[in-house]
Parts: structure tokens; sequence; C-alpha cells
């Protein structure tokens, strides 16, 4: 069969659909595969009809019409299914040729992935796809890592296909080795937990705190769109709070408040904890979502434990704005929570990371895209090296003008019964960042009074360890140091 097909798909869900139109929309030939046979026929004779894209009854029909180095594209479901498909393909591929796994993968899984790929003599890419259904067929942000001889070949493809910004940038670029592109994936969707939280939180507030109706708030999300907070998740707050139910009531009052997930913000978070890395919002976040899936037992409590009047006393107006500046604050820490967390992996795995670069392929097309975003990428401009957002002059005077409504807002919420998880450790981790002295003096004592595990001292140099006998009774053997 003529070898005409500039790169081929496997797995026809609505991802695999978009992204196959969205490149042949720019102009190359895709072939598709899935496992369920028919789903190809039904996708070329019902939305590719007509279009160049080649169906394809089998994995080796696919490989046959790819021009080489041929490129394979895998949109499956994460986990075991993405090594079973590749235990098929490699049979089939030459050497040089390339496998791109664009699912959710864990970032460990890549890792582990590349390796064996490139040891059967291929090249592999984990990257990670943001954006959604609508992101895949219009422009998703794009962030490939793994063989970086791969890039080369792949790059016109996906920067074609990929989100544009105003001056024609795509939001997609390499990101580094083995799993750097998964795992920036993974962090940008800790990121997006924290974010969609906060504004949880923020209209829990307007709801309960201010007795605001679901359009006056719809009016207020819009308003905040239009400034320092223009984002995709403001955005589309706004229009949800719009959304009327068929008997004309709004639709978000009609929905169970439990949340579900798929498991990356829980994947950032045992990450986070593998490094040290403190992202406490992204935490709270993905333990919000868990606390509200525990619906019958909170309906039940609900009943035993009296709550304070909800309602937050004095000008409306007043607390709108101080609300607006509290989730401006709390969302510099979640980015920087995320920020430091990348800096560390990077160090850990050997990837060089270019963070302004990631903060630019996040601009667009992906869920957590967001004017926002620009500051970030000006932020690295300014100092590539930078260790933490809070440390940049923009992100510095901007935390400074919101605290004070960001303690008024969270001391008030948490008087009043209204829970404000991450509101509350976003201020925590700042006041705990900014703070020269922390107890942990004492915590470090006590470890050593019942584990002999040591301590340092202020008037001895870093590095020197000492173990106290703190009762006369447990001798002067201790168990090691402190990990740090």
């Amino acid at each position: 069969m003529n070898a005409s097909a500039d790169i081929g798909l496997i797995g026809l869900a609505v991802m695999g659909e978009n992204l196959i139109l969205n490149m042949e929309g720019k102009g190359f030939t895709v072939a598709c595969y899935n496992r369920t046979v028919s789903k190809v026929d039904e996708f070329i004779n019902g939305r590719g009809k007509g279009k160049k894209i080649i169906g394809c009854h089998s994995i080796q029909e696919l490989a046959s019409v790819l021009k080489r180095p041929r490129i394979v594209m895998m949109m499956v479901k994460a986990g075991q299914p993405v090594d079973d498909l590749i235990e098929q393909l490699l049979p089939v591929l030459e050497d040089g040729d390339i496998i791109i796994d664009g699912g959710n993968s864990l970032f460990e899984d890549t890792i582990r992935r590349t390796k064996y790929v490139e040891s059967k003599g291929k090249l592999y890419i984990g990257t990670g796809v943001s954006g959604g259904e609508e992101g895949a067929l219009l422009g998703p942000s794009l962030m490939p890592g793994g063989s970086p001889a791969a890039w080369l070949h792949v790059k016109p493809i996906f920067q074609a296909i990929a989100a544009k910004l105003d001056d024609g940038t795509p939001c997609c670029d390499w990101v580094g080795e083995g799993g750097a592109g998964h795992y920036v994936k993974m962090t940008h969707n800790g990121i997006e937990y924290g974010d969609m939280q906060l504004i949880c939180e923020a209209y829990h507030i307007m709801k309960e705190g201010l007795s605001m109706t679901p359009d006056q708030m719809h009016q207020v999300f819009k308003e905040w769109n239009e400034g320092e907070l223009k984002s995709y998740l403001i955005e589309i707050t706004a229009d949800i709070l719009a959304k009327k139910d068929e008997d004309g009531q709004p639709l978000v009052d009609k929905i169970l408040d439990t949340a579900g997930q798929k498991g990356t913000g829980k994947w950032t978070v045992i990450s986070s904890q593998e490094l040290g890395i403190p992202i406490t919002l992204i935490a709270e976040a993905v333990y919000s979502r868990c606390v509200s899936a525990m619906k019958d037992q909170r309906v039940d409590a609900s009943r035993h434990f009296p709550r304070p009047d909800p309602r937050f006393p004095g000008n409306k107006q007043q607390w709108i704005q101080d609300i607006r500046n509290a989730l401006y604050a709390s969302k510099i820490i979640s980015y920087t929570q995320g920020y430091m967390l990348m800096r560390a992996a990077a160090q850990h795995y050997g990837w060089n990371l270019n963070y302004g670069g990631i903060a630019q392929i996040w601009r667009g097309g992906c869920i957590i895209r967001s004017v926002f975003l620009g500051q970030i990428k000006k932020a690295f401009d300014r100092k590539p090296d930078l260790s933490c957002l809070l440390l940049d002059s923009f992100f510095n005077k901007a935390v400074r003008r919101c605290v004070r409504s960001w303690r008024k807002v969270v001391s008030t919420a948490q008087r009043k019964g209204i829970p404000v998880p991450a509101l509350s450790t976003a201020l925590a981790f700042y006041d705990a960042y900014r703070s020269a002295w922390l107890p942990a003096n004492l915590l470090q004592a006590q470890r050593d009074y019942f584990g002999a595990h040591m301590y340092e001292r202020v008037d001895r140099p870093r590095g020197q360890f000492f173990h106290t006998n703190w009762t006369g009774r447990g001798g002067t053997t201790a168990s090691g140091t402190y990990t740090v």
C-alpha cells in the first residue's frame, strides 16, 4: 500500500477523533485505527467523510500507510492498555520510528516506556494534551517530552495543531527528556485542581455569606474575567452560573455537590511528598473533592452540629472586591507551589525545564490558560533561575496589595463556618514562607527526645548534629540525622 499518511492515530474516542480532524484541517493526511474496528468505519463515513483520513482495520495496515519515519500517536486509556499497545506496535515499526502517548499517563510510566522503546531502536514521546474536547479540535496546549531525537519529526505537526497566541506563537514546545512532558501535564492538572477549588470557595462565600443569586454571581465572574483574573476557568464559571434548566431555574443549583476526580491531582500530591515540596493548596483541593464525596455523612453531620449565621456583615460590594483579591493572591500561591514542584522534579530527574516556556505553553488552549501566565513568563524572562514566584517583583507587589483582603476573607469565613480550605492553606503557606523563624526547633527537640533523631544548633555551623540525653536515662547513642 502507498505510504501517504503523515501520522497515524490509535483510539477513536472523542479526543482522538478531534485531534485527527484538527491535524487534517492543518493539511496533514492522517491514518486511524481503533481496537473496535467498526468505530473506524463509523468515523470515516461520518465526521471524517471526504477528508484526508485513511481508515485502517489493523495495526499492520496502519504501519503500511505511514511515511517514514513512521509516527504513531496513541490516545488510549492510561495504564496497562498503553503497555499492551506498545507491544503490538513494536513488531510492525522500524528503527527510528516514533510512538507517542497522548493520554494522561503517570510520568514514571513514561520514563520507563521511553527507556524500553529506545532499547528496541525506536523513539518515544509522552505528551500532555490539555484543552478537553474543544481544545483537541480547535487547538490544544501540548507538552511533549521523551526521546529528544523524535521532536524534529513531530514538531511540524504538533506546532501546527496547537493553540496559538495573538502573535502566532504555538502553545507547544519541547519540554524535556523522559517523563518531563507528562510531569508538566500532571502539574498543570494539579494547579487546575487548585484553581477550581479556589473559584468554588469564592462562589461559596458569595452564595452563603453574601446571599447572592447565580445571576448576580454570573455578573461578578463576568466582570472578573475582564481584568487580572481573566482566564478560561473564570469564563466558564460565569457561563455556568447563567445557565438555566428547562424550568427556568439555575442549573447549578440542581447539580449534586459531590465532585469526581481521575487521579492526576493525587499523583501531583504524591510526587510532592516524595520530593519534599509543600504544595499544600493542591493537596487541599484534592482532599476537598474527597470530602465532597462523603455526601451522606455530611448530611447526617449537619443535623448534629449547629453552625453560625453564615452572612457576612458590611458592604456587599466591598466584600466582592475583597474576595477577588483573596482569590488572586491564592492563585499566585497555587502557581508558586506548582513551579517549586517542577523545579524540584527537574533537579531530581535531570530534566532541563524551561519554566518561562512552560508558562507560554499554558497561555492558550489548556484548561488553566489565563492572562496571569503572561506575568509568569515575564518573571522567568527577568530571572531564568527564579527559585520562587513570590520573590519576583510583580508577584511580590501583587500579594502585598491583596493580603489585607485575603486575611479579612479567610478569618470571616472561618468565624461564619464557611469552609475555605484552599484560601486558608494558601494564606498559611504565605505566612510560613515569609517567616524567618518557625517553631520546628521544638519539633526537632521532640524528635530527639523520643527517637534520638538529633538536631542542628543556631550557634554552630550548619551540618553539625547533636543529641541530648533529655531524661538522664537515654544515653548518648543517636539514631541518625533527619532528612530535610
